[in-house]
């Protein structure tokens, strides 16, 4: 039986490499493996995820997480939500350097545990990243009427959708080499700011030596609502979900898996280097900024969405250095759009898997010469129209209410990436495979994934907990809706498809595995993907 089983899925395997003349003059469209180019370094997948992750959440929401539970109350959350992340993109790794295809972890879901449970992933994932196109295009409106009030955002809207939606038309590694240096300036400027933050804590500002002074008044934690140590732990476990909103985006690396250089390279060192990249950025960021400035002060918490509320700004403006917020200002400008550029390359690539389920029509996968997916991205990118909603008052409210839909979609999509690395595992030894063989084996194996499963659900069900107390209907729902519409999304396609769960004998871990058929090394693709400097320091100081 397993040996019928493994013949059925390498025969799906070879139809799926196979395109011929004769299906192209019948109309038919070319396997997404065979269409879309394998152009991606490990350093664009990096930053591509970078760029989406490292945004707005930590130049500006950070600084309402230090006032809700204090320096140390923050920095605690972060780090715990980092465990989580790390246990996601361990779990990435694994699949997505053993089977890396475009969509990655929507396409897992269906072939591993359900094809319900891909249809809704995939939707709401993709939703989430095309509704956040608009949001980022409104945000850069805002941050420019910082400079001049008077500036309608429709004129940015329009002016930004434009360079940005061509850029995912070209090539996708010249695209990869945009969102490079693109995202660079994200994190230089995070690292400027620690660099700056050091000098201010040692006394380079107005207010002198600080050291830990702010640690002990007005103090490390911060009660929520109440005093007490349960309102020290509601107040850590509020920025806790605050923290996992701020890190969701991580997982954009395996999105491109489909279009990686020999992804048993390149998927496994970007992952780590992704991880490590937005974990040292953000856990240090959080703590500089408790050192410098206040959790008491007011500035953090007056929910503006440029310069003046960022704590980078408020730091600025405590130690005396007038012109930082026109810089830091110009910094959140090019962070919006560097995101909004991720958020319409993932958004088009998951609705590339979409398409290959047959969750989603079929002309999504048509690509250009130069293996663009154009019809996802003018898709994906047209949503980003949504944002004009935001210049009346009445469109506004409809838009906050598209916006809470993507709130827990990235939650989700971790809850779904843990629960497909599990089936996946038991799908490699129902058949026979050998997890050491595999290219990469993720640290903590089942263990971690189930950890993080927990973690990741019981968050996604408490992360509203601030309607029950006092019952809100309107509350629940922003927190909820997400949730509501998954749930709606899976039995509704459960209903309609009379899907069946995937047992482990069935499920497909073949089709798309990568294989190199060239007889080239793994060796010889990293040697090949290094850069001048680093082949010129080798031809120097290593034999």
């Amino acid at each position: 039986m397993m040996e019928g089983i493994t013949q059925k899925m390498d025969n799906k395997s070879d139809k799926s490499q196979t395109f011929s003349s004769s299906d192209a003059e019948k109309g038919g469209s070319p396997p997404q493996e065979a269409q879309l180019q394998r152009k991606l370094s490990s350093r664009h997948l990096q930053f591509v995820a970078i760029g989406g992750t490292v945004g707005t959440g930590i130049f500006i929401a950070s600084g309402k997480s230090i006032a809700t539970a204090g320096p140390a109350g923050a920095l605690l959350a972060y780090v715990f939500i980092g465990t989580l992340v790390y246990a996601v993109m361990q779990a990435l790794a694994e699949m997505s350097t053993y089977l890396p295809i475009s969509g990655a972890f929507t396409q897992y879901a269906s072939r591993f545990v359900d094809p319900s449970l891909g249809f809704a992933m995939g939707w709401i994932y993709w939703f989430s990243w095309s509704i956040t196109y608009a949001l980022e295009l409104s945000a850069a409106g805002l941050i420019i009427q910082w400079w001049n009030a008077d500036l309608n955002i429709a004129i940015f809207i329009s002016i930004f959708w434009v360079p940005i939606t061509l850029v995912n038309f070209l090539p996708v590694d010249v695209f990869g080499e945009f969102e490079f240096w693109f995202a660079s300036l994200k994190v230089l400027a995070l690292v400027g700011f620690m660099i700056f933050s050091i000098c201010i804590n040692a006394g380079a500002g107005d207010q002198g030596y600080l050291g830990f002074k702010y640690w002990r008044e007005p103090g490390a934690f911060a009660p929520y609502l109440t005093e007490g140590p349960k309102a020290k732990f509601v107040s850590f476990w509020a920025v806790m979900v605050a923290a996992a909103f701020s890190f969701q985006g991580s997982e954009l690396v395996a999105v491109g898996a489909g279009e990686s250089q020999n992804p048993r390279v390149t998927m496994p060192k970007a992952i780590r280097r992704t991880f490590w990249s937005i974990f040292l950025l953000f856990v240090f960021t959080i703590f500089f900024i408790g050192i410098v400035v206040p959790y008491d002060n007011e500035s953090l918490l007056i929910g503006e969405t440029n310069a003046s509320s960022s704590p980078l700004v408020i730091a600025a403006q405590l130690a005396g250095v007038s012109v930082l917020p026109h810089i830091i200002n110009a910094v959140l400008l090019t962070a919006v759009l560097s995101a909004a550029s991720s958020n319409v390359y993932s958004g088009s690539r998951i609705l590339v898997g979409l398409s290959e389920q047959q969750c989603a029509p079929k002309f999504l996968q048509l690509t250009s010469k130069r293996g663009v997916p154009y019809v996802a991205v003018a898709v994906t990118a047209a949503v980003g129209a949504l944002g004009y909603l935001n210049c009346s008052s009445s469109g506004t409210e409809a838009f906050n209410w598209l916006l809470n839909i993507t709130s827990v979609a990235g939650l989700i999509a971790w809850c779904c990436i843990f629960i497909c690395y599990l089936a996946f595992s038991k799908a490699l030894r129902a058949h026979n495979i050998d997890r050491d063989n595999l290219p990469y084996r993720a640290w903590g194996g089942d263990w971690f994934a189930t950890y993080g499963l927990v973690f990741c659900v019981i968050i996604t069900l408490t992360q509203g907990f601030t309607a029950f107390v006092p019952w809100s209907v309107e509350e629940f729902f922003i927190a909820y809706v997400s949730l509501i519409l998954f749930a709606v999304m899976y039995i509704g396609h459960k209903i309609f498809t009379r899907s069946k769960f995937i047992t482990s004998s069935e499920a497909d871990i073949l089709t798309g595995k990568f294989e190199n058929d060239k007889g080239e090394t793994a060796e010889h693709w990293e040697e090949s993907s290094r850069s001048m400097w680093t082949k010129g320091f080798n031809a120097i100081f290593r034999r």
